[in-house]
């Protein structure tokens, strides 16, 4: 079976103070990957489109090694909550909360993320 290629002009957002930042148009998000945004102010953010649809964003840079590399981890999900797992040393974070599944103290920014 072939799949058409999704054809859509929606374009994903993030908000940022009271303002919504374009990103790149939905078709860029492949499923189970993510991808790295600059933002204005010079930060990173990790955005991911999971199998559902759901669009989520944190902060790319890994807390524990430093490195804005969280775009690049491996996606999945622990009692049924979306994760990334750092391509570094494989702590996980939640990708609705940003809070790290491995660590209670450490947390990630996340970014309220919408396709319009």
């Amino acid at each position: 079976m072939t799949l058409a290629p999704e054809t859509t002009d929606l374009k994903v957002q993030l908000q940022l103070g009271d303002d919504w930042f374009t990103v790149c148009d939905l078709t860029r998000l492949t499923p189970g990957r993510g991808v790295a945004a600059l933002l204005p102010d010079g930060r990173q953010a990790a955005l991911f489109r999971d199998r559902d649809g759901e669009l989520y964003a944190i902060d790319n840079r890994d807390p524990f090694g430093g490195a804005a590399v969280l775009s690049r981890g491996l996606t999945g999900t622990h009692q049924g909550r979306p994760f990334v797992a750092s391509p570094l040393l494989k702590q996980r974070f939640d990708l609705e909360t940003g809070q790290c599944l491995d660590d209670e103290a450490v947390r990630v920014a996340t970014y309220e993320v919408r396709a319009r």
